[in-house]
């Protein structure tokens, strides 16, 4: 977007002004967060499709930088950099630009992103109802109506996993994949075949490597074929990957019926409401059945907030593009151009404070509004 008109600034910073208005009553401080963010985490935890949209540079020094493509890492790197106490319970609320390369013609290279964040919250299914209500709210302070809220919840699909006899790096790179379904299908499909036969010579070298000298064995081996190592990945990289196929030939192949139990799960759809039986009838072992209850509470704390989860959708496979969420995510879509469009979403985040350097676990739930598009979808 080539700038704004007077009458275009006009009318967003009104319409911002009332979401800030919503957030900042419900006892949430607002913080201004650095534009100019180090560039690693963004590109390690933020998904492919941000990293793919990030405009990224190198200061003098050679040091890696970025231009915020979202506020929540931002935040996060504030609330270490500016209190005693990160573990102790906190809420911001911001409104600034954030910066990708666009993905469409409501998405320009620099848009207005108004949000909150809730470090340490001691009551996480009761926190995470109260950030809904408060994104739905913010939104209707707009003037937006017709709201669509759907729902995924990470916390079931790991707590299926942690069931299954598999090896923990099987259930680390399931996980890992969840967010691309065409790989995570690949990925499980492998993992129930038996083990392949070592019949190659680069097998046959793979697994002669020994584990204690796996990084220098890896080099001799790439320089013995005349391979070169791919840009940003270390020997040491290159080794453990090749550790884990290795070990990957000795496992026993994921049975059927685990396969078919995740499966069955991810293709649970429905309102909120109405997939607690779908879900019940996945799994009866033990964290499963946890998770689920859990979810069960979600649904009555939503009520407790005055929303009405019959009206909010369920997917299993759902999940935002960003992915450090690790339990509840969230998207908020309205009808536009005889298509939904997503103008807000969130989710919770329990292990990014602790990958920025915080020193203890701390929870962590937060929301987003893409003010901009908001804006056009009510013009």
């Amino acid at each position: 977007m080539a700038g704004k008109t007077s009458q275009h600034r006009a009318a967003l910073e009104r319409q911002n002004a009332a979401i800030m208005a919503v957030f900042e009553r419900a006892g949430f401080d607002q913080i201004a967060p650095d534009i100019i963010q180090p560039a690693d985490i963004f590109l390690e935890r933020s998904g492919e499709d941000i990293r793919a949209r990030t405009f990224v540079f190198n200061d003098p020094a050679g040091n890696e930088l970025c231009l915020r493509p979202d506020l929540t890492v931002p935040a996060c790197r504030y609330h270490l950099s500016h209190t005693k106490s990160p573990e102790a319970e906190t809420k911001y609320c911001y409104l600034g630009p954030a910066f990708r390369f666009p993905d469409e013609l409501l998405s320009p290279q620099e848009f207005t992103q108004a949000g909150l964040e809730w470090f340490g919250d001691q009551a996480d299914i009761a926190a995470e109802a109260r950030v809904i209500k408060l994104a739905v709210s913010a939104l209707e302070a707009a003037g937006l109506t017709g709201l669509k809220v759907s729902l995924g919840d990470l916390g079931l699909f790991n707590a299926l996993l942690e069931d299954m006899p598999m090896p923990e790096r099987w259930r680390r790179r399931l996980r890992h994949q969840f967010w691309r379904p065409a790989a995570f299908r690949n990925l499980l499909n492998s993992f129930a075949k038996p083990a392949r036969s070592k019949t190659s010579s680069i097998s046959a070298n793979i697994d002669a490597i020994d584990g204690k000298d796996a990084v220098a064995e890896t080099t001799q081996l790439l320089t013995s074929k005349n391979l070169s190592l791919v840009t940003l990945r270390s020997a040491e990289d290159i080794a453990a990957r090749l550790s884990e196929k290795l070990a990957d030939r000795s496992e026993q192949p994921l049975a059927g019926a685990m396969v078919q139990m995740i499966e069955n799960y991810l293709q649970i759809s429905g309102s909120l409401t109405d997939v607690t039986m779908q879900l019940n009838a996945v799994s009866s072992s033990k964290n499963f059945v946890t998770a689920v209850a859990k979810f069960e509470q979600r649904i009555a704390a939503l009520e407790d907030q005055g929303l009405n989860p019959r009206r909010f959708h369920f997917s299993a496979d759902f999940g935002r593009e960003l992915e450090y969420y690790t339990g509840l995510v969230f998207q908020i879509e309205v009808e536009a151009r005889n298509a939904p469009l997503s103008v807000a979403g969130g989710g919770r985040y329990d292990g990014l404070l602790e990958d920025l350097g915080a020193g203890v676990h701390i929870p962590a739930v937060g929301c987003a509004i893409h003010t901009d598009r908001l804006l056009a979808v009510m013009s």
